[in-house]
């Protein structure tokens, strides 16, 4: 048992490795997801990061990440959102993040634009790297947390600072919404970037997804569009795109 937010004590478990954390908040928060969202649409199908998988009749399928930044939460910091995606025919179509210690969300549907609490969001203006404020994350696993430290030490010089709010989902808002120029990391499942990848891309970003198939992981990539090519140039250069 830890002391998490609020004062509150939560049972704290492992997963992929000593360091990936999970909670029964996360865990009782996906099936009160999974029984909300078959409650309003019951032909729809869900996949959760902590084991829900329900097949439906529908063709939409719901992706949902009930506490994305587990870490964060379980130590009281504010870096941890729910995620939650709808996808049809593997194209995800809408996608809702929300922040609650920030009392924020953000929202998307394709073709339509970006929210943030309900006024339209766009991503920065910004057209050189050295300027740029860039967000990531690090893998759970040891093996690919020693390639990452490599790669920061060889990319940091060449941009303005880096920043890591410990939630995939919050650092792919933050992008849409301006308050990072980019964003990258390795490893990532899709519920973690399903609903903020859309996000960002509804507010302008470049947004590039490339799922490992072989270990069912993805590197992915969200950028101001004035910065978006020379970022993926240097993080290429580095390696830091291979899962």
């Amino acid at each position: 048992m830890v002391l998490g937010r609020h004062g509150e004590h939560h049972r704290v478990d492992t997963k992929a490795s000593d360091i990936d954390l999970v909670t029964e908040v996360d865990r009782a928060s996906e099936v009160l997801i999974t029984q909300r969202l078959l409650a309003a649409r019951p032909g729809d199908g869900v996949v959760g990061e902590e084991g829900a998988n329900v097949t439906g009749s529908s063709g939409v399928e719901w992706l949902v990440d009930p506490i994305d930044g587990t870490t964060s939460f379980v130590y009281g910091l504010p870096g941890f959102s729910v995620s939650i995606a709808a996808r049809v025919a593997e194209q995800v179509v809408a996608g809702c993040v929300v922040a609650p210690a920030f009392t924020t969300e953000y929202s998307a549907i394709i073709g339509q634009g970006a929210t943030m609490n309900g006024k339209q969001i766009r991503c920065r203006q910004v057209s050189s790297l050295s300027k740029a404020l860039i967000g990531t994350g690090f893998s759970p696993d040891h093996e690919r947390r020693v390639r990452q430290g490599r790669v920061f030490g060889a990319i940091i010089p060449q941009i303005r600072d880096i920043r890591r709010m410990g939630s995939a989902a919050i650092d792919l808002c933050a992008v849409a919404g301006g308050q990072l120029d980019g964003y990258f990391e390795i490893g990532l499942s899709l519920w973690d970037y399903a609903a903020g990848a859309l996000i960002a891309a509804e507010a302008g970003a470049v947004t590039i997804v490339e799922p490992d198939h072989t270990s069912e992981r993805a590197f992915l990539l969200a950028a101001a569009p004035g910065i978006s090519s020379e970022l993926v140039a240097l993080l290429r250069a580095h390696n830091a795109d291979k899962v």
